[in-house]
């Protein structure tokens, strides 16, 4: 996959983005975010770009990065929506979440609850499965003490509020139900619901975590730097953040 740096004009229609490179080239990329992106979207911030090289695409390049500085130090941030459930499929495999086998059958996008998809879905032979739904966490504010807060939504998430219910649901049912905030950048020091923007989400998860469903926030790091061969973009596991509820 071909990679470019350049800067933002605008984010807009939601899956829009004007952008510069830094060759010069103008244009147009897709934006692989319904979100808000929250304060990911100034103009003039440094971006990453794929380009997937395919003349027939509409919008042959993909916004995939942006680099903010929010207090914590100048962070790439992954705005991609698509990766987050690719990573944690990965890397569950791998060992890297405690408490789910790593090598129990993995199954993405299982029909369940009411027309839902769970993201992941875990079925080890002697254990109950365990149903985990992966949120993209982008949003940083700063708590009381000064640090940084990783927050979701960004904006108010009807799906969102369905998801953790179904989630209650499966737990009620003696299976377990596990919540992974995805956050898609490493400048925060814990994960928190963004009450102010969708308050019935916060007191879903607070009653959802108090019905045995489990939230385990993944922190990646993203490391962009300029080699010979071009741009190159990498994404890798950081730690498992507290979780402030």
């Amino acid at each position: 996959m071909l990679l470019a740096r350049g800067s933002l004009r605008r984010r807009y229609k939601r899956f829009l983005a004007d952008v510069v490179l830094d060759d010069g080239v103008e244009t147009t990329v897709h934006c692989p975010n319904s979100g808000s992106m929250m304060g990911l979207d100034a103009p003039g911030i440094p971006i990453v770009v794929s380009d997937s090289g395919d003349s027939k695409r509409k919008l042959r390049r993909t916004l995939e990065s942006v680099q903010v500085d929010d207090g914590g130090g100048r962070t790439w941030v992954g705005v991609n929506t698509m990766l987050p459930n690719r990573f944690v499929a990965d890397w569950i495999p791998r060992g890297l979440f405690p408490g789910v086998p790593a090598d129990a059958p993995l199954r993405r996008e299982v029909a369940y609850g009411t027309k839902s998809r769970i993201d992941l879905l875990v079925s080890p032979e002697d254990a109950p499965p365990v149903y985990i739904e992966v949120k993209n966490t982008t949003l940083a504010t700063t708590g009381r003490d000064g640090r940084l807060e990783a927050r979701f939504p960004d904006a108010v998430t009807e799906r969102g509020q369905k998801h953790l219910r179904e989630l209650m649901v499966r737990v009620a049912a003696g299976d377990r139900g596990l919540l992974v905030p995805f956050v898609n950048r490493h400048d925060c020091v814990r994960f928190a619901p963004a009450d102010d923007i969708d308050p019935v989400y916060g007191d879903l998860l607070r009653e959802a975590v108090e019905a045995g469903v489990e939230v385990s926030p993944l922190q990646v790091r993203h490391s962009v730097r300029r080699t010979t061969n071009g741009t190159i973009l990498s994404t890798r596991p950081r730690r498992f953040l507290p979780v402030r509820l």
